[in-house]
């Protein structure tokens, strides 16, 4: 499995979704869109706005979340956990 977050530093949503998938020991790549600007055009590509947190898994992607929106949105997409 592939999972890539990107996030900003200080964003309280960005610490739950660290911290969720900590949690649940699951090695990701963390991409700070604000000092990466590479990462910064591929989230907006891949979502079409600039807020973060954003995740990629296997191709799938959720943006502008919080911690309970992305458990529930890994359990639809029934992701191993």
């Amino acid at each position: 499995m592939t999972i890539r977050l990107f996030i900003k530093p200080g964003c309280p949503w960005c610490e739950e979704a660290i911290d969720w998938l900590d949690s649940h020991e699951f090695e990701y790549e963390k991409l700070d869109v604000t000092t990466d600007a590479d990462a910064r055009d591929e989230m907006y590509d891949l979502t079409g706005q600039t807020k973060a947190p954003c995740i990629e898994v296997n191709d799938h992607v959720l943006s502008d979340f919080g911690a309970d929106e992305l458990e529930a949105w890994w359990e639809k997409k029934r992701f191993a956990t």
